[in-house]
């Protein structure tokens, strides 16, 4: 495609949530160390929501890359799980052998004996649930009965919850209050601002192996920042099509018009989400 043409090793705006293009951006950095603090402290239930596309899951997976020897982690990514797949997901991500024909309290009863045999080892275990948003109401039960799970000293699991905004909705039902009660730590993933922005695009374009003055002219950032309303998977979308505009125009330097074309072909960043004229845009 484009790499050879700007100097890339790679693709720099790929949808796949990559840790290598991790930026320490003001929100998603606050969000990390708000989930390492929590953890170290031995937090009970932990929350971190953002609308679709603000990078949830590279924060989750950033995490799971950080946390040392220390910790064993069971990850699911997609929770739209029953009590009893829950479980089951839960031991296997622990290496728990359960028999499921005797049901949730077997398993139940045998991820506990493994809680207890990590925290003799002093090892500390968390279960981080991507999606959260999609969890079934009687599986978020599930989850909170499997977070009683304790000594008499401390709990034995720690929980971190990924999820869009309606996850808080969904935790606000009467019915799911004593959750929402063991949640105590939260944080709220913003879009980027215009500068973290320009940072991004600069930081994901550096790391992709390209050498040279900005590539991204400021007008075409601006038009980048009030088009996607600072939403890093937009973004990603929006400077992948900018480049193959640059690049099949022979240009070496990417452009407002460019980035206007991109903006035209991509539905979920349609021309109504802002005002061309404000931006002296033709």
């Amino acid at each position: 495609m484009y790499e050879s043409y700007f100097g890339l090793r790679e693709l720099p705006f790929s949808l796949t949530p990559n840790t290598h293009f991790y930026l320490n951006s003001e929100t998603h950095q606050q969000a990390l160390e708000l989930l390492l603090v929590a953890l170290k402290n031995k937090e009970g239930f932990i929350k971190i929501s953002g609308e679709v596309g603000t990078g949830k899951t590279l924060i989750c997976r950033k995490l799971l890359n950080t946390l040392d020897s220390e910790y064993v982690t069971a990850y699911i990514p997609n929770p739209g799980l029953t009590p009893e797949d829950l479980y089951l997901a839960v031991a296997e991500e622990l290496d728990v052998t359960v028999d499921p024909v005797q049901g949730g309290h077997h398993v139940l009863k045998q991820i506990n004996i493994k809680l207890i045999e990590l925290a003799s080892q002093e090892k500390r275990v968390a279960l981080v649930i991507d999606e959260a948003q999609a969890m079934p109401e009687e599986t978020i039960e599930a989850l909170r009965l499997l977070s009683n799970l304790e000594t008499e000293s401390a709990k034995l699991l720690q929980v971190v919850l990924f999820g869009q905004p309606e996850l808080n909705e969904l935790l606000s039902r009467p019915s799911l209050r004593q959750l929402q009660q063991r949640i105590t730590f939260q944080q709220h993933i913003s879009p980027l601002d215009k500068q973290a922005v320009q940072q991004y695009v600069g930081h994901r374009m550096s790391l992709a192996g390209y050498n040279g003055p900005a590539l991204f002219d400021k007008r075409a950032v601006t038009l980048l920042y009030k088009s996607s309303g600072g939403i890093p998977r937009l973004i990603n979308i929006l400077c992948h099509k900018s480049l193959m505009s640059a690049f099949g125009q022979g240009e070496r330097v990417v452009t407002r018009k460019h980035v206007k074309k991109a903006v035209q072909d991509t539905e979920s960043v349609s021309m109504p989400r802002f005002s061309w004229l404000s931006l002296g845009v033709s």
